[in-house]
């Protein structure tokens, strides 16, 4: 009964670390560096990268290429490759004045309830933003 308990134990905490890796490499704008493994780079090299500090596809393209040739072990034709790799997966891009103020103009504002609090944000809370309050109250 006791080794019954434990396997289901590992078998929960073996799901829960796969959901949590899952969750990491889809999360937020930036993407993991492992991916590049896909795209022909070999697992030693995508190693020495993380090891110099480049932890992400954006790392990578907006590095200097020169910075990729120092990490010991990646060759300049190695350092092209991966530069290149890098920048396909990554929009390196201008955007225009006229594209930002599109985008802005789709920002709604959500009241708050006070029309203080309102005041003071501008209108309210933009959606499609991360914002932070901090409201403090002093009791006298």
């Amino acid at each position: 009964m006791a080794q019954k308990q434990k396997q289901k134990a590992t078998t929960s905490t073996t799901a829960m670390e796969t959901a949590v890796t899952n969750e990491e490499e889809e999360m937020g704008p930036y993407t993991v560096i492992d991916k590049l493994e896909r795209s022909g780079i070999s697992a030693a090299d995508i190693r020495k990268l993380k090891e110099a500090g480049f932890n992400t596809f954006e790392a990578v393209a907006y590095a200097p290429r020169k910075e990729l040739i120092a990490i010991k072990g990646i060759s300049e034709q190695k350092a092209e490759k991966i530069y290149l790799e890098a920048a396909k997966l990554v929009p390196m891009g201008f955007t225009t004045a006229s594209e930002v103020h599109l985008k802005r103009s789709e920002i709604i504002q959500i009241e708050t309830g006070s029309r203080e609090l309102n005041r003071l944000l501008g209108g309210g809370i933009e959606t499609g933003s991360i914002t932070e309050v901090r409201i403090c109250m002093s009791f006298s």
